[in-house]
């Protein structure tokens, strides 16, 4: 009967099958210090042979870097930070960093304790997209900032927190989309979803203003800006009664939608800024009998493969989400390694897909 040796080699075996000494292996196989090419190659060579596997929690304690990101995000279940987390993960692996992922699902308090976590776990960085608004408390960041850890947000920033960002060029594509659906003859276009932390009872044009450059997320805040721009350049009026508040949810936009529409001037058009925004207004316009586009236009955000299926195929805003993630991931490792300079916002641009969704409006 054939024994197996389990044992696990050792950095000292590791050490004598390539001839060198044992500080020497640590070196090469902890990767810090300083060795000569050849004697690299020797001990990778001895390690591989020997199937030896670098115990990473003694050389994160040997060296204090764990070549590890942390990751938070509001919702992996959310198309859109899948592909940002897609991004984040190619590029950090590209660069020899793994990667560990931590959900909020909007909550602050959950956010908290995730930058804390990750902290715990002595991550060499932090990739966050806030869940709070432009104006939220931003000390937990501070601290890690303070020991330490950088910093890139994405997606979404803070006004209190010095530290890079990697972002859509929201108010651009929001502007854009808007523009399009004026161009074809709207005047009453509804804006879905707007800002879910503000009462609907207080809601003006004033009370919107102040929403969405202080309490909510900043990406939805500037697609509101965005849209306000275009009405105003087009000497449109801003009608906070087709601008949905409150709950982020299908079932809150169809609520939204089936309320305009009984309205005596219902839009002629939606702007969904949101996948499950773009689904919520389909289904509450099909259900109430009106064609696309014939009846009522759609524009949506977050372009997916369906988009260009649906009957008839959906205009939207394709935003690069991979890319987003990549560049939040390569510029946190610079700075990692050391890279200096202001905090500075990366804007990225999206793309308008103009396809079958947008027509004049009737009569």
């Amino acid at each position: 009967m054939t024994t197996v040796d389990t044992a696990k080699p050792t950095l000292s075996e590791v050490a004598r099958r390539a001839g060198v000494g044992r500080s020497s292996a640590a070196r090469v196989l902890g990767n810090y210090g300083s060795v000569s090419a050849h004697t690299r190659e020797r001990v990778l060579a001895a390690a591989r042979e020997l199937g030896y596997e670098t115990n990473e929690l003694a050389r994160s304690m040997s060296t204090g870097v764990t070549m590890t990101l942390g990751v938070v995000v509001a919702d992996i279940a959310n198309p859109f930070f899948a592909g940002v987390l897609r991004g984040i993960a190619d590029a950090a692996r590209e660069a020899g960093y793994g990667t560990v992922l931590v959900n909020t699902d909007e909550d602050e308090a959950r956010e908290d304790e995730a930058v804390r976590l990750l902290m715990g776990k002595q991550v060499d960085g932090i990739v966050i997209a806030p869940a709070g608004g432009a104006a939220a408390d931003p000390n937990p960041l501070r601290t890690a900032q303070l020991r330490g850890v950088p910093i890139v947000q994405i997606d979404r920033t803070l006004a209190g927190l010095e530290a890079d960002a990697v972002v859509m060029d929201n108010r651009h594509a929001a502007r854009d989309a808007t523009e399009l659906l004026i161009a074809a003859g709207h005047r009453r276009i509804a804006l879905v979803w707007g800002p879910a932390r503000l009462g609907r009872q207080t809601v003006t044009p004033s009370s919107l203003e102040r929403w969405a450059t202080t309490t909510e997320l900043t990406s939805v805040g500037e697609r509101f800006l965005g849209y306000r721009a275009a009405l105003d350049a087009a000497d449109l009026e801003l009608d906070p009664a087709i601008v949905m508040t409150g709950e982020q949810s299908i079932a809150g936009v169809r609520a939204f939608v089936r309320t305009v529409l009984a309205t005596p001037r219902p839009p002629t058009a939606f702007i969904a800024t949101e996948l499950d925004a773009v689904i919520g207004v389909l289904e509450e316009v099909h259900a109430a009998g009106l064609r696309v586009p014939a009846d009522m236009s759609i524009v949506g955000f977050d372009d997916s493969p369906w988009a260009s299926v649906f009957d008839p195929p959906i205009t939207t805003v394709r935003q690069p989400v991979q890319r987003l993630g990549e560049h939040a991931a390569r510029r946190l490792i610079e700075r990692i390694s050391g890279a200096g300079g202001e905090p500075f916002v990366d804007h990225l641009a999206s793309e308008l897909i103009d396809r079958g969704s947008i027509a004049a409006p009737r009569g």
